[in-house]
């Protein structure tokens, strides 16, 4: 039976799956009271803002301490060549073991979107790691920048058509997040909350379409289970688009990003509509939905996903664990869950799972999947 028949999509239409994922960081590992420290916090309120984040850790590329032990300046001249350092190190790291847990060789890769937000690249980081990984030269790529953290969700919707129009052809999608090359340090609160959260982090994911047409040639399954990539949801809600942001520092001469305090409660008022839009469209139900891999933008935000989808906290033990492990990798946070989920083994032939993520806009971005044989 050919994959669109057993996903009930018909026609002979081909379904693209997500055949591996890899991920890497950079940098040092830090508790928050090792960050505390580090930046010098104080006040009793950025305290407990670090300390009631539900992270544990996180990989940052910091500079080192100056003679009064504060941050050493780094300029934006500096701050580009460690984006593009850091992300050209991670984000080859991640694509190396995505492909080598698929059996996937550098030569056979199609197509490579590469996702980031905490810096701008020209050449863009595509080129760059087609030169460090010896990729082939005719790859097509697309450089996804500026999107945020939910850039994975509309980099894979970006593959899956890819893969669609080419049948058995391997798609590579990486997002690589420099977090660090995009800190303030400053006394504030906005500082102290952006502070708070973000880590470096980069996770790539090879798609592979399945060649329905009799013995045509192409690619195909390999055996083991994969999930299809079925459809996909989203939402612009307007009424908060800059709730998430960068403005331009003039004190300190670089960008600073915001986050408004009400974003939970933004996502948490919206996400009900575009999960019932991603599975009405499937003629499913949330109580079919056995995998629910969502962001981890923080734990405010979380919960307020968790609650009004009414999940249970096991549901999102994933997210949870990553953002405690690695905080908010920003765009790759939803990848490093669906790596736990892979390594966990515990999604079953014809389970149906939801991926997440939100970020600015603000934005929600949905992914409806389905794990069969491949």
């Amino acid at each position: 039976m050919i994959v669109s028949e057993l996903l009930g999509t018909g026609g002979g239409v081909p379904v693209p799956s997500i055949r591996s994922v890899g991920t890497a960081v950079s940098g040092q590992g830090y508790s928050q009271d090792a960050l505390l420290d580090y930046f010098g916090v104080s006040d009793p309120r950025a305290i407990g803002v670090f300390r009631a984040s539900g992270i544990q850790r996180r990989f940052l590329t910091l500079p080192g301490l100056d003679a009064e032990r504060r941050p050493a300046e780094e300029g934006s001249g500096a701050l580009r060549d460690k984006h593009r350092r850091v992300a050209l190190d991670m984000g080859s790291r991640a694509v190396r073991a995505c492909l080598e847990r698929a059996e996937i060789g550098s030569g056979e890769v199609g197509f490579l979107c590469c996702v980031t937000t905490t810096g701008l690249l020209t050449p863009p980081l595509s080129a760059l790691l087609v030169r460090e990984m010896g990729l082939p030269t005719a790859v097509q790529r697309l450089d996804i920048v500026g999107m945020g953290c939910h850039a994975a969700m509309n980099a894979l919707s970006a593959a899956r058509s890819w893969c669609v129009a080419n049948p058995g052809a391997v798609a590579v999608v990486l997002c690589a997040e420099v977090c660090s090359a995009a800190y303030v340090f400053d006394s504030t609160m906005r500082t102290a909350v952006v502070n708070s959260l973000f880590g470096d982090g980069a996770a790539a994911v090879a798609l592979v379409c399945h060649q329905p047409w009799g013995d045509a040639p192409g690619r195909r399954g390999g055996g083991g289970l994969v999930p299809y990539l079925l459809s996909s949801a989203s939402r612009v809600i307007t009424s908060a688009v800059d709730a998430m942001r960068y403005d331009w520092d003039e004190a300190q001469g670089r960008l600073s990003f915001f986050l408004d305090p009400q974003i939970p409660y933004v996502i948490g008022a919206h996400v009900e509509e575009v999960v019932d839009d991603l599975l009405g469209g499937a003629g499913l139900r949330r109580s079919v939905v056995r995998h629910w891999l969502v962001h981890g933008g923080g734990k405010k935000v979380v919960d307020a996903v968790r609650v009004n989808l009414r999940l249970s906290r096991d549901e999102v033990r994933h997210t949870m664990g990553v953002l405690r492990d690695y905080g908010n990798l920003s765009s790759g946070s939803v990848l490093f869950s669906y790596e736990r989920l892979v390594e966990e083994g515990a999604a079953r032939a014809g389970d149906y799972g939801v991926l997440m993520a939100m970020g600015p806009g603000s934005a929600i971005e949905t992914a409806l999947v389905r794990w069969e044989e491949a």
